[in-house]
């Protein structure tokens, strides 16, 4: 394992403070740059993140938190350092980048509520609990990779669908240490590729056999019987079971299930306490030119339309299992 391998195993190394300003090691630019991206104030940290420049659910969550700190740096710069009230509509426009993930609204709902109890200076209090809060999501992702490696056979070759966070490389990385030999094919997953730029390379830098097939070839290659497994992530888990994640995982669930191939979801924290069912999570809806463009090239006519939800809803029946921090959670 190298360098560019921790870039996505460990967030501290793609997204952290150097000085007065945040650093973001833009996504949309790997493997072919590892390109800083520096963010001065929460405005800057919520277009980033809308502008796709950090993914993952958890990922998403801590940049959004770091924006919280620098709205409390910025509050404190002008005498302002207990205005709960501007701290609150910073946290709405960092919420309101990416609403279907449930950790970023969480972390932004815990770092309020301990800047109101804790006495001391609101930005110190917010770092603080950054700081717990990374260390924390590593704690959990090797939790779930651990648990993950559990079901994997030596010789299978697994699916996988965006980039799944870093639970995936530790469930890879542990099982290359059992001596299982593992082969991953990766969707490319359009439209930012995350498949193909993130997990791709990752896998490729760990040393294991990493292929790319585009979104709609996986119905072929699960008929062909050369996909043992699949594994997804999820940006929210309802109390019932379902399960939202990047457009496209719907499907492959779909396909999984009838081609009798093992589908499971690495859900780290697991469920949302908050969301009892599917139909309770939103789904976001981003810019349509962003199906339109593909890496700044139009696809179609000028008149064409296009729709993008960035996510879709997987029901439970279709989901083997869960896998989180505290085990496999079988689907009944």
């Amino acid at each position: 394992m190298n360098e560019k391998t921790l870039i996505l195993m460990d967030i501290e190394n793609s997204v952290y403070m150097e000085g007065e300003k945040l650093v973001i090691i833009d996504r949309r630019k790997l493997p072919r740059e590892i390109a800083p991206l520096y963010c001065g104030g929460f405005k800057d940290v919520a277009k980033a993140i809308e502008d796709m420049a950090v993914q993952g659910a958890g990922d998403i969550a801590v940049t959004a938190g770091f924006g919280l700190y620098l709205a409390a740096r910025e509050l404190e710069k002008k005498g302002e350092g207990r205005n709960e009230k501007a701290l609150e509509a910073a946290a709405d426009r960092l919420r309101a980048t990416r609403p279907t993930g449930f950790l970023l609204p969480l972390l932004m709902r815990n770092a309020l509520k301990r800047v109101g109890k804790e006495s001391g200076v609101a930005s110190e209090v917010i770092l603080k609990y950054l700081r717990q809060v990374i260390h924390s999501a590593r704690e959990i992702s090797e939790a779930t990779g651990r648990h993950a490696e559990r079901v994997l056979d030596s010789g299978d070759t697994i699916l996988t669908h965006c980039f799944p966070g870093p639970a995936l490389l530790f469930m890879l990385k542990y099982a290359k240490e059992n001596g299982k030999n593992i082969k991953v094919v990766c969707t490319e997953t359009r439209p930012y590729l995350q498949g193909s730029r993130l997990t791709a390379w990752s896998v490729s830098q760990l040393g294991l056999d990493a292929t790319i097939i585009t979104d709609n070839m996986a119905a072929h290659f699960m008929s062909l019987g050369e996909i043992d497994k699949v594994f997804t992530a999820a940006d929210r888990i309802a109390m019932d079971g379902t399960v939202a994640n990047k457009i496209g995982t719907l499907q492959l669930a779909i396909c999984a299930g009838h081609f009798h191939v093992p589908f499971y979801v690495l859900g780290y924290g697991g469920h949302d306490r908050n969301t009892p069912k599917g139909t309770d999570i939103p789904i976001e809806e981003r810019n349509p030119e962003e199906v339109l463009y593909f890496q700044g090239v139009p696809v179609s006519a000028r008149d064409v339309k296009a729709r993008y939800p960035a996510f879709d809803l997987t029901p439970p029946d279709l989901i083997t299992g869960i896998v989180t921090q505290s085990g496999i959670h079988l689907s009944t």
